[in-house]
């Protein structure tokens, strides 16, 4: 088959675009800098240089593709500018994949949504027919789930599109801010951890094998949950320390996070991203969870225990800062 990639030189798409490549699927990337995509161009990608944010610019790739895997997105917690790159990116970028699925009439296409849009789930492991209807605790969270509404408005209108919702993706050279604190945490610099804050913990490689057979088996017009378990972010740090010995952050009341977000929120714009009132409320025992039944079921996804899924991150980043 032949597709069309975007995000390809983002962790979780690059993963895919060699997972495609490895089935034996020509592959279109387009990507903003194709020098950051000379690696998968080597391995036999095609590489296209465009934007999610115009439109045009992403024709000549889509241009006769066999489906479409939307993967590109903008993310970044504790923003101090309100006018981020996420309206751009994860609401107009959206906008335009799938208007250009429509006009050049592809048969499929995958939306890689995210659990984000549920926000808070107060502890409760939703599936996927929840809905949220609070204000969103980030601009990652309200810009991902309204670009989520536009995926169901063309589904509405007839687009042949599966929409797939990942939790939390870790794995070996993850750029993000929870790579940052893995990797801070090796290095014996993160000195504490919130109690109560619970993300759905999915592998890098898993969750981009689950877009993969969402692509094959997924139904037209259906939600997927792709995440694998659920699991308080200070229970990962006991995990860590029994993997390398090394201690796991001192265990903090959420209340604290809470608090210190309502304080700093005046002076957000002096601060550093970690630590802006955006930041601290994510913080602040919040549950990021949801139920992947569905996807096991009907998908036959099948992500690996967050304990082996772990060691093989953690592994990977020793060896890799050359710690011991």
């Amino acid at each position: 088959m032949k597709y069309f990639l975007t995000g390809a030189t983002g962790f979780l798409g690059n993963v895919m675009a060699r997972q495609l490549l490895a089935q034996g699927h020509e592959i279109h990337c387009m990507v903003r800098n194709p020098d950051k995509a000379r690696e998968l161009e080597s391995l036999g990608a095609k590489i296209f240089k465009g934007d999610v944010t115009h439109k045009e610019s992403m024709r000549a790739a889509m241009q006769g593709t066999d489906g479409v895997f939307h993967v590109a997105g903008w993310y970044k917690i504790g923003v101090r500018d309100r006018r981020s790159h996420g309206e751009k990116i994860n609401i107009h970028g959206t906008r335009h994949v799938l208007e250009l699925m429509q006009e050049l009439g592809i048969r499929k296409g995958v939306y890689t949504s995210t659990l984000a849009i549920n926000s808070h789930t107060r502890g409760q492991l939703v599936d996927e027919n929840y809905r949220f209807t609070g204000k969103h605790l980030s601009e990652y969270d309200r810009t991902k789930a309204a670009a989520h509404d536009i995926a169901q408005e063309f589904i509405d209108k007839g687009l042949p599109l599966v929409v797939v919702m990942p939790g939390v993706i870790y794995g070996p050279g993850d750029t993000s801010q929870l790579g940052g604190a893995i990797i801070n945490y090796l290095k014996r610099k993160l000195p504490m951890v919130p109690t109560h804050v619970m993300y759905a913990w999915g592998y890098v490689d898993d969750i981009a094998a689950g877009h993969l057979l969402a692509m094959e088996k997924g139904k037209v017009g259906e939600t997927y949950h792709l995440n694998g378990e659920p699991y308080e972010l200070i229970e990962v740090f006991r995990l860590a320390e029994k993997i390398t010995g090394i201690p796991a952050p001192k265990a903090v009341s959420p209340k604290l996070m809470g608090a210190m977000s309502k304080l700093v929120g005046p002076f957000d714009r002096l601060m550093p991203a970690s630590y802006t009132s955006e930041s601290l409320r994510v913080m602040a025992g919040v549950t990021y969870i949801g139920d992947n039944s569905k996807a096991k079921g009907e998908l036959g996804f099948n992500p690996r225990p967050l304990r082996e899924g772990l060691e093989q991150t953690l592994r990977y980043e020793i060896n890799r800062l050359g710690l011991k």
